[in-house]
């Protein structure tokens, strides 16, 4: 590498490929570097002709070489990977794996984490949501799967209308407030609704784990559908090392239910992490809290959980009813970005410090570093 190319790979290195989230010069999209100091070309080569981060990657390459060079010294090409470039940037992230492999399968070191609920409209999606971009916001490594295929809402939640980007076999998931996520919404036109049958929703599920590129997640986050259906048998069978949080409200009728969801991951070998009370309660103009839908749903669901266990499952926090967390969920601006002086904010955010206290599962391992 002469001095020119030198110059140029260090001004590169500084440019970040929003999807892949690294440096494109390690990514092989540095093509040819042709001519002098004086006037040089720099060749980008994008992974896809249709890549939605073409304008973004122009031009944060063209202010990087900014920095280095005055801009009537160079001038940049755009280009695209040939196949074979392609498939070695695969084999590349793959990290020498065989394609559509499960990464998060024993051994993991990622925190994988079931958000479910026995019944709809308890706000697991909305925690979810939350929980993802609090860990972001905290430099954790985010990923979040949109199981719940028939009600899916996680796309809109985020407050994206970004498509995946396919590069042949593998797909590259959109990113929000710094978290990656993947929706069966994000590859139907409008508001079209799914009508599938269990082997379809295995299939769905399964791509979104070996066909999604998610890189080296801290976190998984995996927004499950009400109940105990297909989806959540399949969960079980390719996440072992998950662990369930159940989302129940303080109703005993969504109690009785969520006691069922906590069990079904049980059932295929899902630790129960523990408990959320959602809308728990409304702060009064006075201080006082009312209890629009009664009380002791949470203690019901934890100490029926308990029993069924034999060990202590915790009540993880009680969210009340928020004005600003209804309202960031329609707008996908989540309160705890956009509100977090918002006290369900606050309680989510809570809820995210006893993730990160958590202890990776007995089956996970992590790589141990000499020092010597």
């Amino acid at each position: 590498m002469n001095e020119l190319e030198s110059r140029v790979y260090q001004a590169l290195a500084k440019v970040v490929d929003p999807e892949l989230r690294r440096p494109i010069t390690d990514l092989g999209m540095v093509g040819v570097i042709a001519g002098s100091a004086d006037s040089f070309e720099v060749t980008i080569k994008l992974t896809v002709s249709h890549c939605p981060q073409a304008d973004y990657l122009e031009n944060a390459t063209m202010n990087a070489l900014a920095e280095e060079f005055p801009k009537d010294t160079f001038q940049l090409l755009m280009s695209v990977m040939t196949a074979e470039e392609l498939a070695e940037l695969k084999l590349k992230l793959r990290e020498g794996k065989e394609p559509k492999t499960n990464p998060f399968t024993e051994g993991t070191a990622t925190k994988i984490f079931l958000i479910g609920s026995g019944k709809g409209g308890v706000g697991k999606s909305s925690i979810t949501v939350n929980l993802a971009v609090q860990l972001a916001k905290q430099g954790y490594e985010v990923g979040v799967i949109d199981a719940d295929i028939f009600g899916f809402s996680i796309p809109g939640q985020l407050g994206t209308t970004d498509r995946p980007t396919r590069l042949d076999d593998m797909i590259l998931p959109p990113i929000a407030h710094g978290v990656k996520v993947i929706s069966i919404g994000m590859f139907l036109p409008g508001n079209e609704p799914v009508a599938w049958r269990g082997p379809m929703l295995h299939k769905a599920v399964e791509q979104f784990l070996t066909e999604v590129y998610w890189g080296q997640l801290d976190y998984l986050l995996i927004d499950m559908p009400p109940g105990t259906g297909d989806v959540a048998i399949s969960v079980g069978q390719l996440l072992p090392t998950a662990k369930t949080i159940v989302v129940t409200t303080p109703q005993q009728a969504a109690a009785n239910v969520a006691e069922r969801s906590g069990t079904a991951g049980l059932k295929t070998g899902q630790e129960i992490f523990g408990v959320i009370e959602n809308m728990s309660y409304l702060i009064q103009p006075d201080g006082s809290k009312l209890e629009l839908f009664g009380s002791g749903g949470g203690e019901k669901v934890v100490q029926s959980l308990s029993d069924r266990t034999g060990t202590t499952i915790p009540l993880l926090g009680k969210i009340p009813l928020s004005i600003a967390l209804r309202s960031g969920s329609d707008k996908g601006n989540p309160v705890i970005l956009d509100s977090p002086d918002d006290i369900a904010a606050k309680e989510l955010a809570a809820l995210v410090q006893i993730l990160i206290a958590s202890k990776l599962p007995s089956s996970a391992r992590t790589l141990k570093v000499s020092l010597t």
